[in-house]
């Protein structure tokens, strides 16, 4: 293919491939040059143009293939236009040659067309440079068109189009001639014939005035024919032709009236007149229409109506949206006036009234729903209102009329039905699809919409009052606000208007469509209702029988009540369960033999309303099968089951009773059947096996019946066909804009559709999706539907003996019948036996024996050759099943062979086509059927039928069976890949366009290739890019396709391949042909550019974008999408299109689409992105009317929040007009989405100075803290919307900017933070949701945003604050207000949520407060620790914090109260199921009973918080609860905790404090526990966070602390509990909170112990000590018991900690018990503060214990402290250590200080012990192996000091012990390292103080005179740093310490020592000046000493100056210098030597 892609074609290469091969190669030529000539200079055009164009005629004579001849024609033409245009004509004249040939044979045909299809591109480009051949060359054509055959006919059209195109306004002389041509080819047979006739002529009405005004009328009745008999392609195309010319003629300008005298602009009414006679007489002339209308029949085919249908909406929408507004009233008037009385023949039948209706619904949802914004859609409203107002009227004069002689209306009221149905239809959807925006319009009292849609409820006609039940359906599921209100409303009525047929029908749907309403609000209705109407339906059923006049009507409004109660689900119905159950049982008769009385007893009438009361009753008990699963206990179930033999018998008899009864009780007797049906399918078939006999003869004799003539197979087969299959069908199956009229033409003439008359049962069902209202079938189809799903559901589960009877009967009964009546039987009988093959399969039945295959066969194999293609479709499918279900591989190879030999030898094209399809299907359910020759066999036989062009069918079905077996082979089918991808580009490269089935087929095969071959197509050897470039091919070829579906098969075989070979595909041409698609007319068009863009953006979402927007701006070609990607870029072209589309998959794809775009690049185009979401939320914001400021505001607060309101409404174009809510919530959720994205991008996005700095380096940088404002603008307009979802939309994106912007700070005002400015934004957004009105859920969210603001810091003065805080204080009011005072519009638990959330914004804020409090307190009392005073300063760092504790303080007192309310309900709830009977009866504080499943929820979200801040309020009271019963009055009913756990009796009795107390205690604890036994995976850490802080502010207060330690298991418990908890959440946070909580408990142990101790000695008073009893844990045993015991979890604990952190701790690691010495480590910041705070904990535990105890955990102990000392001992450098080894030190000194080291009864041990330890510590630092360790020496030696200083003198002056000890600091000494000695003089200095001198005295006997030693030595080397300036400085200390203990007979030899090392160290006044700063520092420090010990030991000190005078010298000059330097400044250095020691001392702070 490479030798391709040159300018001319290489003939050479070209001359050697096959005669396949070439085709392909010059189309691979073709498409290169069509690339290659725009960019090549014009010079070497030129240059070539002479061959090059001799080489693209010569391929015209070629017979080139449609593809083929399209790409010529293109690359001639661009030729011309880019290089010399004189040789242009030669080709014309060439190419009319051609034409006028008189060779008509076959092969000679494409050569001619190919010649049409050159000259119509020629003169498209070229234009009116070929103006003058014009005349000619359209003659030539129209008269080639006179013997042409349909293909020529076509192409010929297709070329006059594009010649028009070309020409515009120079083509005029021919136009009649074109238009005469096209007239004809508007109603050819060929449909795409007619297709391109309709293009033409659209083209030709841009410059031909006469089309558009004298030719108006034929051109619209030529359209009407063009529609009769016309496939859904064309009544696309000549539905736009129709409506675009009579807009060009209601618009077209007067000034060409002018000029042209005879142009007449007709009026919008004329023009609506004409459109509306073809809707009405079709297509006949005026003459024939009135002939007919007198002999009564009629004459309008149904695809006429459907045509002219959408011309009216493609009128409309080339008038626009603007026009459409300013004329919507004439518009409205004429499309209702067509289903009105005026026009009687429109409806005479029921099925012509249900098709026009359903046309005047689309046009009108078409219209208002898809052209208007949302203020329009309310005006709409308004005048659909008006309209249903004027019919009332006439209706109302009509009924009113008293004298029946004169009531000739009946025909107006039964006409004027219509119209009111399509008129409540459209006002329903209209406000279904504002939402709760559309409040206004029902808040509008002139208008009225709820009293107009009631007022028709008691409407004469039954289609009437279901419609407005509808319609109010609608408005409750819009508006939540209203279904409660109307739901009284419809109850009060009903029951006022009890006698009243109409009433209690239409008030009883109406209660029925609200109630089905519910489960779309999720806030619910208030539970009582459901009892209301329980009540209301018991009534009318008991009621039915004492007024014969509305029997029928009570008992079915009764059972309608029943059964749309049900919806409601297992919550509400369990209450009413035993009152439904007593209905059913009461409703059938008990045995048979009452069944038989009762059939002898009755008569016509009651036999009517019987079944209607029987048909309701089971659709009741259906319903709640439906809607309340869990309510089927097998109690329920049992009471379920009496009933339904009577049911089945009655079944079985209804054909007597309706033989004795007549035909009144037809329809009452399928409704039954129907409903028997449908119950029986739901129940598991078990229950009714007894019965299956009579159901199954019942069933046959449905399908076999003789007076069944409906053959409804567009219904039955459809669901039982494979959905791919059904694409073989062509479109009419397939989904489409216009799916809602088009269903009508699927049905046959004898059936209309659905419609909700047909079953008003249906009035509470969900809408099928796409619907807008039900659309229940006809009863007799309803009946063959539900029977055909029984027969599965039954047939599966009947012995296998009795199948062989039903089959053989089914059989026979095919046979017995003729004609159109065995179609139909044959249909149902094929239907129901799918269905039981689908059953057997899904439940793994099997067929049963050898005999029953045979009928089984015969059955499918006879509908395999049936002449309705779905009857096939549905055969070859239960074929597949059959060898499915039988599983024998013989049997499967039989049905092979039986498909073969037949495609064989047949010749008609019903059987061919029947078994290719089975031969697919068999693959697709049996994964290939095992052997390769049958493979080869399967693809052989398809190839050949492939390439039948005889039958375009027979090539589709072998086609798309192909593709079924490439998918299903897998592996096996890669020898046959290459031939058959041949097949499939010869096949797109020759077939005809028209053929576009043919096409589609071929587009499945290449993508089950493509998918086969998956990423193997990556590969780079010859004969995979062989494969690679033909795929790419036959995608090419398909693009080019005119047929929209083969477009879209192109598009997802480009997906595919760029799914696997991503670099192989041009991404630049495949975005921008999904963007000439994205707006396309036809769906699965639109659908398919959306999935593949979706997958595109995954990967390289910048690219895509960046490609769309070039591909405009380059756009040669005249494409103008109907969205503007040139200014909003594709991301904004995706929001409009989200926008305007309705059908709801592909707008899930869009959303995803933006999600992955905004996913990769909202950060890097940050701005754009903002832009984009900023112009969705402001091109609605209607700021005149949005938030309702509250003016009474107090200061400057109105002025500063109007401000905010209105300073944006300049009035812009914007990009969006008028966005739907739904877009604008999805624009507020990717603002949110853009923050959390800019999170993770980096720092600079939140810091705003940092983002100043960055974007002054680079201007295209760009920060989300720069649109500061943009964000609190677009959240502040969603919040303060009219559309409920979108105000919590911007409510939470306020909240996301309030968390995320909170700690900003503003550079310009330091100490305030950014978000400050925006205080008046926020309080005004606020507001409204605190309106009383305000829904429940905004509230809510409200009250969270205004805790975040306040918690967040944001605004410090106490004034500010007030604002937001008032808001919560004014819900807080509210709830304190009670249950009485709640709003009866939503369910009880909508409060609960309303409630918890206020709570837990308070929670938050005084949780924020009392922790201000605290760390600023701690900060105080730093600042005074340094200043030792007040300062002004802490005054004002108090105020904010303070303030807000202040402000909270106010209300705490009633918060306290409803927080410990909550709690207990919470407890309550939290309860397992067991104990739901000891729950209050009438509910909690804040829930009802009945509610409770719908309240927990809420409870789970708030508890946290509402915990922490009761627990932090209880620690502030210090337990002490004030008075129990102060404050309760305020709420309805007392919630202290004094109610808790008492019943109602027994609450008078007040508890003492010590009681509430202990309750309260316990509850909060049993929150805690029970949540932290087992938080959920799920559960937030904030949640355990919380619960840990609770517990901890808990036990901060000595109360609980009291109880928890005197309570040992209670402790225990809890200790396991937090175990648990450290096992299972690894967040430090958590981690660090349980090890605080741990180390409370064990203090509260410690204090319960130690109280315990102290009593006893009181209490013993003078007795002996040895007496006391042993308190603390292991008593005089010393036994821990695992389990019971405080101290073993404790441990448990601690262990777990310190193993984890440092696995070696592990013996069974290390494999051995004895510390080893491995390489420490330095362990993470983390992991050590988990340590540290472990080992805390571990030096705590001796004290709970008894001596004897301490015994037995000390050993551990140790062990765990030495190993994490010895672990962790790194070297770091400046001597610091780790946090861990510090720890360890502390801990260690904690245990060895211990008083039971020093108690009598463990004594002994304890020392014993220590000294192990002691050897462990000194065994650390011991050489392993010769090697040094590289453990860190001074925290060893550190350790080793503590043991000597804290234990007693027994454990270490052990000789041995004290010998290696000493040992150790002799190494130190020696030590290189400055660090190490200095750390060892410090150390050594603590042991030579060290009081008992048995302790000190061998260490100074030992070290002392090395000491000195060493010090003499560093007179020679003079200290070179500051570390070696410390040593000698703590040397020199330790021998001055060591004169003040030396006995006196000693002192005077150290003094003599000291004092001549002292002044050698001193320096004399010449050298002071020039001496380093060491040498400076030791001269001044030496001085001091000299100076300090000189006059303490004067007579040693004259002794040694008298011994040597060279040290006097010296010393006298240093005295003398020291004095001169003095002089010359004041010494600075002298404040340093105290630092410097001090420094020391801080770091060796563990004494």
């Amino acid at each position: 293919m490479e030798l391709a892609h040159s300018l001319l074609l290489n003939e050479e290469a070209y001359n050697q491939l096959g005669e396949f091969q070439k085709a392909e190669f010059i189309f691979e030529w073709l498409r290169f040059l069509e690339k290659l000539l725009p960019v090549t200079s014009r010079a070497d055009v030129r240059e070539k143009q002479k061959k090059l164009a001799e080489q693209l005629i010569s391929l015209l004579n070629s017979s080139p293939g449609p593809p083929t001849r399209r790409l010529i024609a293109k690359n001639l033409a661009i030729l011309y236009s880019i290089g010399d245009t004189l040789s242009v004509y030669q080709t014309v004249d060439k190419c009319n040659e051609l034409i006028r040939s008189k060779d008509d044979s076959p092969s000679y045909l494409p050569t001619k067309l190919a010649a049409v299809v050159c000259l119509g591109y020629l003169y498209k480009k070229l234009g009116r440079i070929l103006g003058n051949t014009f005349t000619d060359t359209v003659g030539n054509v129209l008269k080639a068109m006179k013997n042409a055959e349909s293909q020529g006919r076509y192409e010929i059209m297709l070329s006059l189009q594009n010649i028009l195109n070309g020409l515009g306004a120079a083509a005029t002389p021919c136009h009649r001639d074109i238009y005469k041509a096209a007239r004809s080819c508007l109603t050819d047979r060929s449909m795409a014939v007619r297709c391109a006739a309709a293009k033409c002529l659209l083209e030709l009405q841009k410059e031909a005035v006469f089309m558009w005004s004298t030719e108006l009328d034929s051109v619209a009745t030529l359209c009407f024919k063009s529609f009769d008999g016309s496939n859904y392609d064309v009544r696309i195309a000549v539905s736009k032709l129709l409506g675009t010319v009579l807009a060009r003629a209601v618009t077209c300008k007067q000034a060409t009236a002018s000029t042209r005298q005879n142009v007449r602009k007709i009026s919008l009414d004329e023009a609506m007149e004409l459109l509306g006679t073809g809707f009405l007489r079709g297509s006949s002339g005026f003459l024939r229409a009135s002939g007919d209308i007198l002999k009564g029949i009629s004459s309008v085919s149904r695809d006429i109506r459907v045509g002219v249908t959408q011309a009216y909406v493609v009128f409309v929408s080339t008038l626009g949206g603007q026009w459409l507004e300013r004329n919507f009233s004439a518009l409205l008037s004429h499309i209702l006036d067509l289903v009105s009385q005026s026009h009687p023949k429109a409806i005479q039948t029921q099925m012509d009234a249900i098709c026009c209706r359903r046309c005047i619904s689309f046009i009108l949802r078409a219209t208002v729903g898809g052209l208007l914004g949302e203020k329009a859609q309310i005006a709409a409203a308004k005048e659909i209102c008006q309209a249903i107002w004027r019919l009332k009227k006439v209706v109302d004069v009509v009924m009113s009329d008293g004298n029946l002689e004169t009531r000739i209306g009946t025909t107006d009221v039964t006409a004027s039905q219509h119209v009111l149905v399509c008129a409540l239809h459209e006002l329903g959807s209209l406000i279904h699809g504002l939402g709760t925006t559309a409040a206004p319009l029902l808040q509008d009292s002139s208008t009225g919409v709820l009293d107009a849609v009631i007022s028709v409820i008691l409407h004469p006609s039954i289609s009437v009052r279901l419609a407005a039940a509808w319609c109010l359906r609608c408005i409750a599921v819009a508006l939540p606000s209203y279904v409660s209100p109307l739901l009284d409303r419809c109850i009060e009525r009903l029951s006022a208007l009890k006698t009243s047929p109409e009433a209690v029908t239409g008030y009883s749907f109406a209660v029925a469509a609200l109630l089905g309403a519910v489960k779309h609000c999720p806030l619910g209705i208030p539970h009582g209702k459901g009892k209301v109407i329980m009540t209301v339906a018991e009534d009318l059923l008991c009621s039915a029988s004492q007024n014969s006049r509305i029997s029928i009507q009570r008992t079915q409004a009764g059972w309608l009540l029943v059964a749309s109660l049900m919806t409601l689900g297992p919550a509400v119905v369990q209450h009413y369960l035993p009152r439904m159950l007593l209905l059913w049982k009461c409703i059938f008769p008990l045995s048979p033999k009452d069944l038989e009385t009762e059939r002898s007893r009755g008569d016509s009438f009651t036999w009517q309303v019987t079944l209607e009361g029987r048909a309701g009753a089971l659709c009741a008990i259906k319903t709640f099968l439906s809607y309340c699963g869990g309510l089927l206990t097998t109690d329920v179930i049992q009471r379920l089951l009496p009933p339904l033999p009577c049911a089945v018998d009655l079944l079985t008899r209804l054909p007597s009773i309706h033989k004795m009864y007549g035909n009144a009780l037809k329809t009452p007797s399928m409704t039954y059947k129907h409903r028997l049906y449908e119950l029986l399918a739901l129940l598991p078939p078990k229950t009714y096996e007894g019965k299956f006999c009579a159901i199954l003869k019942e069933l046959v004799a449905d399908f076999t019946a003789t007076d069944n003539q409906m053959a409804a197979s567009t219904f039955l087969l459809p669901p039982l066909c494979h959905q791919d299959d059904l694409l073989l069908l062509g479109p009419f199956l397939q989904e489409t804009d216009h799916r809602f009229i088009e269903e009508q033409l699927l049905l046959g003439s004898s059936i209309a559709g659905g419609s909700l008359e047909y079953d008003p049962y249906s009035i509470y069902e969900k809408a099928a999706e796409g619907d807008s209202v039900p659309k229940p079938l006809p009863p007799a189809l309803s009946v063959i539907n539900a029977a055909v799903r029984l027969f599965g559901v039954i047939f599966s589960h009947v012995a296998e003996s009795q199948r062989l009877q039903v089959l053989e009967k089914l059989l026979a009964s095919i046979k017995q019948t003729k004609g159109a009546r065995q179609q139909t039987v044959q249909l149902n009988i094929v239907s129901a036996f799918s269905s039981f093959l689908k059953h057997l399969a899904s439940c793994k039945g099997s067929l049963g024996p050898e005999e029953v295959r045979r009928p089984a066969l015969a059955l499918v194999m006879g509908a395999l050759e049936s002449n309705n293609p779905l009857l096939r479709c549905a055969a070859a499918e239960s074929l597949a099943r059959l060898a499915q279900v039988v599983a024998d591989s013989a049997f499967t190879a039989g049905l092979a062979q039986l498909s073969f030999d037949k495609l064989k030898s047949a010749r008609d094209v019903v059987s061919r086509t029947g078994h290719s399809l089975a031969l697919g299907s068999l693959y697709r359910y049996l994964g290939g059927i095992g052997s390769t020759q049958h493979l080869n066999a399967c693809v052989g036989i398809l190839y050949t039928l492939s390439q039948d062009s005889t039958s375009p069918d027979v090539q589709t079905w072998a086609l798309h069976s192909l593709s079924l077996i490439i998918d299903s082979a897998g592996p096996l089918y890669h020898v046959h890949v290459e031939p058959t991808l041949s097949l499939v580009v010869m096949l797109l490269l020759t077939v005809p366009p028209a053929y576009a089935e043919v096409h589609q087929s071929l587009g499945r095969c290449l993508n089950a290739l493509i998918t086969m071959l998956g990423p193997e197509l990556q590969g780079s050897n010859t004969a995979v890019s062989t494969l690679r470039s033909s795929c790419l091919l036959g995608c090419a070829v398909m693009q080019d396709n005119p047929d929209c579906l083969v477009q879209a098969q192109a598009i997802s075989c480009l997906q595919q391949l760029h799914m696997f070979a991503p670099r192989h595909v041009n991404l630049s041409s495949l975005v921008s042909s999904l963007c000439v698609n994205l707006c396309s007319s036809y769906l699965l068009l639109r659908r398919a550019v959306l999935a593949c863009l979706r997958q595109l953006v995954q990967r390289e979402a910048a690219e895509v974008s960046e490609h769309a927007v070039a591909f405009v701006k380059d756009c040669r070609e005249d494409f103008t999408p109907d969205i503007n990607i040139r200014e909003v870029g594709l991301e904004g072209a995706l929001l409009s299109l989200l926008d305007k589309e309705l059908d709801q998959r592909l707008c899930q794809d869009i959303r995803e689409t933006l999600n992955h775009m905004l996913t990769s690049v909202a950060v890097e185009k940050l701005s754009f992105w903002l832009k984009l979401c900023n112009d969705v939320l402001a091109a609605s914001a209607d700021f005149t009317s949005v938030a309702s400021v509250d003016t009474t505001q107090e200061e400057e607060g109105t002025k500063e929040d109007d401000d905010v309101l209105t300073s944006e409404t300049d009035e812009r174009s914007h990009p969006f007009t008028n966005p739907k809510w739904s877009t604008r919530v999805f624009a507020a959720e990717c603002v949110c989405k853009i923050i959390s994205h800019c999170e993770n991008a980096g720092r600079a996005h939140f810091d705003i100075t940092l983002a100043q700095e960055r974007k002054q380096r680079d201007s295209r940088d760009d920060f989300l803290v720069l649109h500061l404002a943009d964000l609190i603008r677009m959240a502040f307009m969603a919040a303060t919307d009219h559309s409920d979802q979108l105000r919590l939309s911007g409510l939470q994106t306020l909240l996301v900017v309030v968390r995320r912007f909170a700690s900003v700070p503003e550079p310009e005002f330091p100490g305030h933070v950014i978000l400050e400015q925006y205080q008046a934004n926020v309080g005004a957004a606020l507001r409204p949701a605190f309106a009383p009105e305000t829904p429940p859920d905004v509230t809510a969210k409200a009250c969270q945003v205004c805790s975040a603001w306040i918690a967040s810091g944001i605004v410090s003065d106490l004034n500010d604050l007030r604002r937001v805080h008032q808001l919560l204080i004014i819900s807080l009011t509210k709830v304190q207000a009670g249950k009485e005072a709640q709003s009866q519009l939503y369910n009880e638990s909508a409060s609960t949520m309303e409630i918890l959330a206020v709570l837990k914004a308070w929670a938050e804020v005084y949780i924020v407060a009392v922790e201000r409090e605290k760390n600023q307190s701690d900060a105080h009392k730093q600042i005074l620790m340094i200043t030792n005073s007040t300062d002004e300063s802490y005054g004002d760092l108090t105020s904010s914090a303070d303030g807000l504790l202040d402000l909270v303080q106010a209300d705490l007192g009633i918060l306290s109260k409803l927080w410990l309310a909550a709690l207990q309900d919470f407890a309550l709830l939290t309860l397992p199921s067991e104990y739901a009977s000891q729950l209050p009866a009438e509910g909690g504080a804040f829930y009802t009973a009945e509610t409770i499943e719908n309240a927990r929820p809420h409870y789970h979200n708030s508890w946290a918080l509402i915990l922490y801040a009761t627990a932090l309020w209880l620690t502030s009271t210090g337990f002490l609860v004030i008075d129990p019963d102060e404050g309760v009055t305020n709420l309805s009913r007392p919630v202290t905790p004094t109610t808790m756990c008492q019943d109602s009796s027994s609450r008078a009795a007040v508890k003492s404090p010590e009681d509430v107390n202990t309750d309260i205690f316990h509850l909060i604890l049993g929150i805690s526990v029970e949540f932290l036994c087992s938080p959920c995976s799920d559960s937030a850490m904030e949640n355990i966070t919380a619960c840990l802080h609770a517990l901890q502010a808990f036990l901060d207060v000595p109360w609980p602390r009291s109880k928890i330690g005197g309570d040992q298991e209670l402790g225990v418990e809890l200790l396991n509990v937090l175990h648990r908890l450290i096992l299972t959440r690894e967040s430090l946070d958590i981690q660090l909170a349980t090890l605080e909580v741990v180390r409370q408990i064990l203090f509260a142990a410690q204090e319960h112990v130690r109280e315990k101790r102290r009593s006893a000695e009181v209490d013993d008073g003078a007795a002996e000590k040895e007496t006391l009893p042993e308190y603390g844990e292991g008593k005089d045993t010393g036994g821990l018991v695992p389990g019971k015991s405080l101290v073993f979890a404790t441990l448990e604990l601690c262990v777990c900690i310190l193993v984890r952190q440092l696995p070696q701790l592990n013996p069974k690691v290390t494999g051995s018990p004895a510390l080893k010495a491995g390489k420490p480590q330095l362990l993470s910041e983390s992991g050590s503060r988990l340590v540290a705070a472990a080992l805390v904990i571990l030096s705590d535990i001796p004290s709970v214990c008894s001596p004897e105890g301490s015994v037995s955990v000390l050993p551990t102990i140790l062990y765990l402290i030495i190993g994490v000392l010895r672990e962790t001992a790194v070297k770091l450098p400046d001597g610091q250590l780790p946090l861990t080894v510090a720890a360890s030190l502390q801990a260690l000194k904690g245990i060895l200080s211990s008083p039971m080291a020093q108690a009598e009864k463990s004594r002994t041990a304890w020392t014993e012990l220590l000294r192990s330890a002691l050897v462990t510590v000194l065994d650390c630092g011991d050489p392993v192996d010769g090697a040094q360790q590289e453990l860190d020496e001074v925290s060893l030696l550190t350790g080793v000091t503590e043991f000597i200083l804290s234990t007693s003198p027994e454990v270490t002056t052990i000789e041995c012990l004290q010998k290696r000890c000493i040992e150790k600091f002799k190494i130190a000494l020696d030590s290189k390292d400055p660090v190490v000695q200095l750390k060892c003089y410090q150390l050594l200095l603590s042991i030579f103080k060290y009081p008992n001198r048995a302790v000190s005295y061998p260490y100074i006997h030992s070290l002392a005179p090395s000491i000195v030693g060493k010090l003499q030595e560093t007179e020679k080397t003079k200290p070179e740093n500051s570390a070696e300036l410390q040593v000698i400085q703590e040397g020199i200390k330790v021998v001055a310490a060591l004169i003040a203990i030396a006995e006196e007979e000693h002192r005077a030899y150290l003094v003599a020592c000291l004092l001549p090392l002292l002044i050698s160290f001193l320096l004399d006044e010449n050298s002071l000046g020039s001496a380093t700063n060491s040498a400076r520092n030791l001269h001044e420090f030496a001085l001091q000493n000299v100076m300090q010990i000189g006059p303490q030991y004067s007579s040693v000190f004259k002794k040694v100056m008298a011994s040597s005078p060279t040290v006097k010298a010296r010393l006298e000059s240093a005295v003398k210098g020291n004095q001169e330097s003095i002089k010359v400044k004041t010494t600075p250095k002298q404040a340093k030597n105290p630092g410097k020691s001090s420094s020391i001392q801080l770091k060796t702070n563990f004494f």
